[in-house]
């Protein structure tokens, strides 16, 4: 059946808007995971398949998932008795995500999740996938990032001088140390020899390699060019840029450009509004606010026009991670010199350009005290480095042993590295900036994996429940006071974090057991109770064998009773899914059945009242839209014979088919999944129509996913046993299900929605975001967990409306 639908996925590739690859397992092309023969543009995305038997996703599953987002490639577990990351998830093209945003809702659980499934309005709505996660252990934030790796513990302190950082004479007569010298990657590009300007270029290839706008690619089209095409020299005019950005709904846009001459003086500060509207001004690193905008009418084409007039044809600039300044100012330039790549580090990691003007050239830039960056600053400091370099020679670069110096004091990066560079190495020659070796990528951590990339996971929490990320050198954790200040915090730090953890804990300590366990009865029995039915009245000369095959044409009927206490007789109907109770209301309520016209309806209980505006909510579901629930096949057909049968149903990418775990045969209904809500509706016609398949068939769209259909048959008792009566009595004149402690669960989970909801929408486009439920353990009964993820579109489609409202008012 994988074969069959990875031929259709093929098939539609070819149709499918050219700037997405299509979903599956490769193409004929060549490798999925190749980003060289993949164009740039192509925008990073999910696919899932999740719709099978078994929806529970392990927890080193989940971890593989993240570490291919940092790695940038699907990486797989070879480690025997792990399941490859393949064969539930494929993320393409990774290197071109934004960022990946962990979001842990502690003591929050599958049951939760459902028990107050309408609360939950922005989750439901804006997360397509979603999966079951098994009972957490002890240490759930350590099993989904990895267990942190043995790494430097010195004190921090401050940076050494670039004098005290000199390698002696003496201990370069060591062997060691003259070998460590010539190992050096500074060395290994540019030799012991002091190089010219020139040297220091970077090449057609290297610019396309750490993505320059460049002409003729598809992504530049609307760029303009500076136009210095003259030959550059050792003598040509050096120039130091630097551009401050905001975010928008289509990533950074330009808020402010800084240019300085050879001899450090500014020739261009300019201000500009950007085209389209601001979602964060990034003012702790740009230290633009709104005042300070407001008042600008210079607009992107402006400073196009002003930078071409000053620039002279054999004009060099130079930058500090440029490309993202070029991609901002929407310009292609030739001649570049990038300080983050000149100073060049083992594995492809950078520095920082605090860390260098402080252990170059002994300036402190971007001070803590100031708001923001200064952009003409930050200009003249990499032009002084860039010249420097030029001047003393890369030998003297690498005696300073940048790299264990490094190590003494981490810095911010700025804004533009974090939401510009992927989160990992990209281009075709990405497998040299990371290490190859297949031990060290199964056992690596992620937090390893971004601190070989330069980068630092992000820890937001409102108490130290991850203990190994508070204390882990490689993670800046802040710790808050509150859910609110943890929000407010992860509004203003997550866009420009590459990799992020928000952990909300909506109360101090966790659920008692016993309400638990309370919750977990009542909602067995509320799905328990909406799947029954009653119908009737009947005629006291009824015939029940014809009656029994009529209700059971709608789907598995666990019990049938016949009820006599009433003036004339009527039957209770308890199906085993939920769609065919909903099938059987819908064409039998009112309806002529041997002779008298029935009633269809559902118990009506205290926890059925709002059982209407559950189905229907269901319906709309993401999970359920693209889905259709199929009743009245054999019980000998066999999952070939189903794929064979409804391949002639356009778009289908798969069928579950539920086995009964007793006898082990299949049932007689299953669900089928479409590529999208249009192609499941189409579906519908085909199988009402005249000619169907053939087969005597009943069909609705479905109401339930598949990860909770599976815990539904496995948990809901009959509502009239006495397990479940003394649960939910029928006529209870007890104390409301929402008891005041029910309700304030109710609370909290609406105002953990809005948070999300809140975050969600100020995630910069082309976010890897995942939400995890971790479930509860106790040794009076333990919930699983449920995982939600997305990857943000550029236009924010994943945002509810209430959302883009919410976001539109803060600018």
């Amino acid at each position: 059946m994988d074969a069959a639908l990875d031929g259709k996925s093929k098939k539609r590739k070819q149709i499918q808007n050219k700037f997405f690859r299509g979903s599956g397992e490769g193409t004929a092309n060549g490798d999925p995971d190749d980003e060289e023969s993949q164009p740039k543009w192509k925008k990073a995305r999910l696919s899932t398949k999740l719709f099978v038997k078994n929806c529970e996703i392990s927890h080193d599953q989940l971890h593989q998932l993240l570490k291919s987002a940092v790695l940038g490639k699907q990486h797989e577990s070879t480690e025997q008795g792990v399941p490859n990351l393949g064969s539930w998830c494929h993320l393409s093209h990774p290197t071109h995500l934004n960022g990946v945003v962990v979001i842990v809702l502690q003591e929050v659980s599958q049951l939760l999740f459902y028990k107050f499934y309408l609360q939950f309005k922005h989750l439901r709505k804006a997360f397509r996938y979603r999966f079951r996660l098994p009972v957490p252990s002890a240490n759930f934030l350590a099993d989904i990032i990895g267990e942190q790796p043995n790494g430097n513990k010195e004190e921090e302190g401050i940076l050494p001088t670039p004098s005290a950082m000199q390698v002696s004479s003496s201990s370069l007569a060591n062997p060691q140390a003259i070998t460590d010298l010539q190992n050096d990657p500074i060395i290994q590009k540019y030799g012991f020899e002091k190089v010219g300007l020139v040297r220091c270029l970077l090449t057609k290839e290297e610019m396309k390699k750490f993505d320059f706008p460049l002409q003729g690619l598809a992504n530049c089209r609307n760029f303009v060019s500076t136009e210095c095409v003259g030959p550059v020299s050792d003598s040509s005019p050096l120039f130091g840029l630097d551009c401050e950005m905001c975010l928008t709904p289509n990533g950074n846009e330009l808020t402010r450009v800084s240019l300085v001459d050879a001899e450090g003086h500014c020739v261009m500060d300019e201000l500009v509004k950007p085209d389209n509207k601001i979602l964060n001004y990034l003012t702790r690193f740009s230290g633009i606010t709104r005042k300070i905008l407001k008042p600008v009418t210079t607009k992107l084409r402006d400073v196009q026009a002003k930078l071409k007039k000053l620039l002279p044809p054999d004009a060099v600039l130079v930058g500090h991670s440029l490309n993202a300044d070029l991609q901002a100012l929407q310009m292609i330039h030739p001649n570049v010199i990038d300080t983050s790549l000149l100073f060049v580090r083992n594995l492809g990691r950078r520095f920082k350009l605090k860390f260098l003007a402080k252990a170059v050239l002994g300036k402190e830039i971007q001070c803590p005290d100031r708001v923001g960056h200064d952009s003409t600053e930050d200009a003249v400091a990499t032009l002084e480095l860039a010249q420097y370099f030029i001047k003393h020679g890369p030998k003297k670069i690498a005696e300073m042993k940048l790299d264990t110096a490094v190590n003494s004091q981490q810095f911010l990066a700025s804004p533009k590295q974090k939401n510009t560079l992927p989160l990992c190495p990209s281009g075709p020659h990405k497998e040299a900036r990371l290490p190859t070796d297949a031990t060290w990528q199964k056992n690596s951590g992620i937090l390893e994996c971004l601190d070989l990339t330069g980068r630092k996971l992000l820890f937001l929490s409102q108490k130290a429940g991850g203990s190994t990320l508070m204390s882990s050198r490689f993670c800046r954790s802040i710790l808050c006071t509150s859910d609110e200040e943890v929000l407010e915090q992860a509004q203003a730090e997550v866009p420009l974090s590459s990799f992020s953890v928000i952990q909300f804990s909506q109360w101090p300590h966790p659920l008692p057991p016993s309400l638990t366990v309370e919750m977990h009865k009542k909602m067995k029995v509320k799905w328990a109770e909406m799947s029954t039915v009653y119908a009737g009245p009947f005629g006291g000369s009824f015939c029940l064998k014809p009656l029994k095959k009529l209700f059971a044409s709608f789907g598995p009927v666990h019990s049938l009773a016949v009820i006599l206490e009433t003036d004339e007789p009527y039957l209770c109907i308890q199906y085993g899914v939920l769609e065919a109770a909903q099938l059987a209301i819908e064409t039998l309520n009112g309806a002529c059945v041997q002779g008298v016209r029935i009633k269809v309806q559902r118990p009506v209980q205290e926890l059925t009242l709002d059982c209407d505006t559950m189905v229907s909510t269901l319906e709309t579901d993401p999970e359920n839209e693209s889905t259709i629930y199929v009743n009245g096949m054999k019980e000998s057909y066999t999952e070939e014979d189903m794929s064979q049968k409804f391949s002639l149903l356009p778009s289908l990418e798969a069928v579950f088919l539920p086995v009964d775990p007793q006898s082990k045969k299949h049932k007689k209904y299953c669900f089928l999944k479409f590529r999208s809500s249009e192609c499941a509706q189409n579906a519908l016609k085909i199988l009402h129509g005249p000619t169907g398949l053939s087969w005597k068939l009943v069909c609705r769209r479905a109401l339930t996913p598949s990860h909770l259909h599976e815990w539904i048959c496995h948990s809901c008792p009959d509502p009239r046993s006495p397990q479940a009566s003394d649960v939910v009595p029928l006529a209870s004149k007890e104390k409301s299900p929402l008891s005041p402690q029910g309700e304030e669960l109710k609370i909290a989970m609406s105002r953990l929605d809005e948070r999300i909801a809140k975050l969600h929408g100020r995630l910069p486009p082309h976010t890897l975001c995942l939400v995890l439920l971790p479930g509860t353990e106790s040794v009076r009964g333990s919930s699983t967990g449920l995982g939600l993820i997305s990857v943000n579109d550029d236009d924010m489609k994943s945002a509810t409306p209430e959302v883009l409202q919410w976001v539109a008012s803060q600018d």
